[in-house]
């Protein structure tokens, strides 16, 4: 049975109008944490132009091949096994020049965010974007009420996991050569953060 998460339909259209225009110009997307595979499948499909890659832990995989499978779409490839702070794994990729990722961070340890940003820089291209969707602190506060109460909830499910401050993705990018392109409001209390690789 394919795997179904309700927020990936919630989130979707929101999301898709941000990206569409984000995206015009891209050609080869890496998306990183691509879960049950509902992201891939919607958003290739209504970006044709682009080559959609999926990514994941090798246990997640399974179910990402069933949307695909089921979608048929000739822009999306199978998932490739990414764990962010294997280096061999990001030796593997190719270059892109779109990387997206929605809901991963706060589930990430700082070890893994540490580490999925080192390997952006690597592999994404001068000039291409990094997108990343979800719920952000800002100078160490909550936005909301709700997104406390998500951050203790992720704490007491994994206490290496929790709600990210922008200052510190921010400085992070910085060090991979990334800078803040754009930073939009989102329903529900999340937000899309865009960086831009520099251009040597």
């Amino acid at each position: 049975m394919k795997p179904f998460a309700e927020s990936c339909v919630q989130n979707r259209d929101p999301i898709f109008k941000v990206i569409k225009p984000l995206f015009s110009r891209s050609r080869r997307l890496l998306e990183i944490g691509s879960g049950t595979g509902q992201h891939a499948v919607y958003f290739a499909k209504e970006m044709p132009h682009l080559i959609w890659q999926t990514s994941d832990l090798e246990e997640n995989h399974p179910g990402i091949r069933l949307w695909l499978r089921e979608a048929q779409l000739d822009n999306v490839r199978s998932p490739v096994a990414l764990a962010v702070c294997d280096r061999a794994a990001w030796s593997h990729l190719d270059t892109y020049d779109a990387v997206f990722s929605a809901n991963a961070v706060h589930i990430m340890s700082e070890e893994d965010v540490i580490c999925l940003f080192a390997g952006i820089g690597e592999i994404l291209e001068p000039g291409g974007l990094l997108v990343l969707y979800g719920p952000f602190n800002y100078n160490g506060q909550y936005t909301s009420d709700s997104n406390a109460r998500f951050d203790l909830w992720l704490k007491e499910r994994d206490p290496k996991s929790g709600i990210r401050d922008f200052e510190w993705l921010d400085e992070l990018a910085s060090q991979a050569t990334m800078n803040l392109n754009q930073d939009v409001e989102m329903p529900e209390n999340n937000r899309i953060l865009v960086w831009e690789k520099q251009i040597d």
